[in-house]
C-alpha cells in the first residue's frame, strides 16, 4: 500500500477526474503514463530532478503528451510534477486506478500481450478473468514485445501466465523431468 501522502495524491486526483465526468478516459491515460515512467529512467529523472527548473520540467510534459492525452490528463500530471511529485507519479497514479477499479465495483487486472488488443478480445479476456477470480474484472491492456504469444495478467498479487513462453518452460520441464 502507498504511503499516506501518495494516497492523499491518488484520492484527491481521482475525485477531480470523477467530477470532471472523465473516469475511464483520463484514469486510462494516467495509468498508461504511471506504467511508461515507471519503466523510463530518463523521464522519470527528467521530471522530478529539481535542478531542472520546474517550467522546464512542465515543457517536457506537454511536449511529449499534448497531442496524446486529454487537457485533464495533462492538467493533473502538469500539478503533480509542479508539486515535486514526479517520483511518486507511478504509485499515485497506480492508487488511483486501483480507486477507480473499487468505485466500480471491481479489481484491476494489468495485462501484458506482445499485441494490441482490440473491443471483442478486451471484454473476452475481462469475462474469463471475472470467471477466474470470482470477480467483475477492469482489462488494463500494455503492449509488451518480450510477451511471445498469448497474454501475462496480473491481478493484485496473482500473475497468471498464458503465454507461448510459459507454455514452452512447462513442455521442457516434463520431457526433462
Amino acid at each position: 500500500m502507498a504511503d499516506q501522502l501518495t494516497h492523499g495524491y491518488a484520492e484527491a486526483l481521482f475525485s477531480v477526474v470523477q467530477a470532471e465526468g472523465e473516469l475511464d478516459r483520463v484514469e486510462d491515460e494516467l495509468y498508461r503514463f504511471g506504467k511508461l515512467l515507471d519503466s523510463n529512467h530518463e523521464l522519470k529523472q527528467a521530471l522530478s530532478d529539481k535542478s531542472i527548473d520546474q517550467i522546464q520540467r512542465i515543457k517536457v510534459l506537454d511536449e511529449l503528451l499534448s497531442d496524446k492525452v486529454s487537457k485533464h490528463t495533462l492538467g493533473l500530471l502538469t500539478f503533480i510534477v509542479a508539486q515535486g511529485r514526479a517520483r511518486q507519479l507511478p504509485t499515485i497514479l497506480s492508487e488511483l486506478s486501483e480507486l477507480a477499479a473499487e468505485a466500480r465495483q471491481s479489481v484491476l487486472a494489468e495485462v501484458r500481450s506482445a499485441i494490441p488488443l482490440d473491443d471483442k478480445q478486451r471484454e473476452a479476456l475481462a469475462t474469463a478473468l471475472s470467471k477466474a477470480t470470482g470477480k467483475k474484472v477492469q482489462v488494463k491492456v500494455l503492449v509488451d514485445p518480450s510477451v511471445v504469444g498469448g497474454v501475462v495478467a496480473k491481478i493484485g498479487d496473482t500473475v497468471i501466465d498464458g503465454s507461448v513462453r510459459r507454455r514452452l518452460e512447462q513442455l521442457k520441464e516434463q520431457v526433462s523431468g
